[in-house]
């Protein structure tokens, strides 16, 4: 993305370039799925030298590691047969093996409806805690927050033991800040039959909406990024270069700088980063702008000597004790991702600072607590890695707020999309879709009006 740079100051008028019917900024999937799909005349803009975004793939000693975990959980028949286009029979599909770690036991995901294996009084306070939820239901009003969401429809026990803390250290911020409304694709509801089946181990099927994924055979999800950035016309595409303004009532940008005039705008920019290059907006926008929250992420690439010893594709940390709140191995999906016999793994942090020694010496240890790794001294390497943009903050400004900048920018030919254009929580399939979806609005645009 070209986000996270300053504005350039510039005294004299920077060079015009040939107008394009449409600008799109930033090169990640939905940058690139708007130029697949476009019809009328584009140019992209990308801050770095390659397109890709945050679906990029590092490597180093023979270990792959994306930028924490990118698995691509396809629902869409037409983003399907793209898929199977730009990389034929170079997909695996893979039955999730998510977990959760607590109570120095590892259970199934989701915790609400799979309490087997957890201590005796834990699985007796959660069940518990889910049928008064549940005799309660109707009374009282809607859930004003996350946390009172998670008490309606999971009760005391599964709310303290999992929910409220693992989403604290998820978001970074108290489930009291955050609304209940982004949840209900992404939280799985299951029934009281469903709970009470977990409870005992009896429990069939998967739940929840990443029940399967899809990842390429070699090379991480940078390989699915790259092939379908090979879709994309090159003459087109302009990287290495930073937007240094959007002047939205000359419909013009200025990138690396020059300014090229537009008619329609694509900004996949974190939308912050979109606002501080707008010069004049009006003052209630501003005021919008100022209330978007979202958390820093900060997280190890970490490479393993030996094979783990868990066979689980990701864990759910929900315990303070351990600096992490979730881990993934990309080798436990495909084997190509570490040299034979080793392990590469993606460790989140709960702590938004600087990361220390201590936090990759405690991550290690606890990895071997966990059962994850042999031992704290199996760890090849650790590598602190960070996402300056990670979890948009859904809190009680979130949805005025966007609601008028988006109409804001719409009335303005401008287009914020993707999952920070959008500033929203979604999944690399949306994104795509996302890009989809803004290449039929603008084509459906007759040639000369003003969108």
């Amino acid at each position: 993305m070209i986000g996270n740079l300053q504005s350039s100051r510039r005294v004299n008028s920077p060079p015009e370039k040939a107008a394009a019917s449409v600008v799109i900024l930033g090169g990640g999937l939905t940058g690139i799925s708007a130029a697949i799909h476009l019809k009328k005349p584009w140019v992209l803009f990308e801050r770095e030298a390659r397109l890709g975004g945050l679906a990029v793939t590092r490597e180093k000693q023979g270990y792959y590691f994306d930028r924490t975990g990118h698995w691509l959980h396809l629902r869409d028949q037409g983003m399907k047969d793209l898929v199977g286009q730009v990389l034929p029979g170079q997909m695996v599909q893979v039955d999730r093996k998510a977990r959760i770690f607590s109570q120095g036991v590892t259970t199934l995901y989701p915790f609400q409806a799979n309490l087997y294996g957890l201590p005796p009084d834990v699985v007796k306070e959660c069940l518990l805690g889910v049928i008064e939820a549940k005799l309660k239901a109707e009374i009282g009003a809607e859930p004003k927050n996350f946390e009172e969401y998670c008490l309606r429809h999971f009760g005391t026990g599964i709310s303290k033991h999992f929910m409220i803390p693992y989403n604290e250290r998820l978001w970074g911020v108290s489930p009291r800040e955050i609304t209940a409304a982004w949840c209900s694709r992404f939280v799985p509801l299951p029934n009281l039959e469903q709970v009470v089946a977990g409870a005992v181990g009896a429990n069939a099927g998967a739940l929840g909406y990443n029940a399967t994924f899809s990842y390429p055979r070699q090379g991480g999800i940078g390989t699915f990024a790259a092939a379908l950035a090979g879709r994309v016309d090159p003459t087109r595409v302009r990287t290495s270069v930073s937007l240094d303004s959007v002047d939205y009532q000359k419909r013009k940008v200025v990138v690396g700088g020059e300014a090229t005039s537009y008619s329609a705008l694509v900004s996949t920019l974190p939308l912050p980063e979109l606002l501080k290059r707008m010069a004049g907006l009006p003052k209630a926008i501003e005021e919008h702008a100022s209330r978007l929250r979202c958390t820093t992420l900060r997280y190890l690439d970490l490479a393993t000597r030996s094979k783990p010893t868990a066979d689980w594709h990701w864990v759910y940390v929900p315990e303070k004790r351990f600096p992490f709140y979730r881990v993934g191995i990309f080798s436990n999906a495909v084997d190509s991702m570490a040299p034979r016999g080793g392990g590469s793994f993606y460790v989140e942090l709960a702590d938004r600072g600087p990361v220390t020694e201590t936090a990759i010496r405690e991550s290690a240890q606890g990895l071997a607590e966990m059962g994850a790794i042999a031992s704290a001294g199996d760890v090849l390497f650790a590598e602190p890695r960070e996402i300056d943009y990670a979890y948009v903050v859904f809190d009680d400004h979130y949805y005025a707020a966007t609601s008028a900048i988006f109409a804001f920018l719409e009335s303005h030919g401008i287009y914020s999309r993707g999952r920070y254009g959008s500033w929203t929580y979604n999944a690399m399939e949306d994104s795509l879709l996302a890009g989809r979806e803004v290449a039929a609005t603008i084509d459906a645009i007759p040639e000369g009006a003003i969108p």
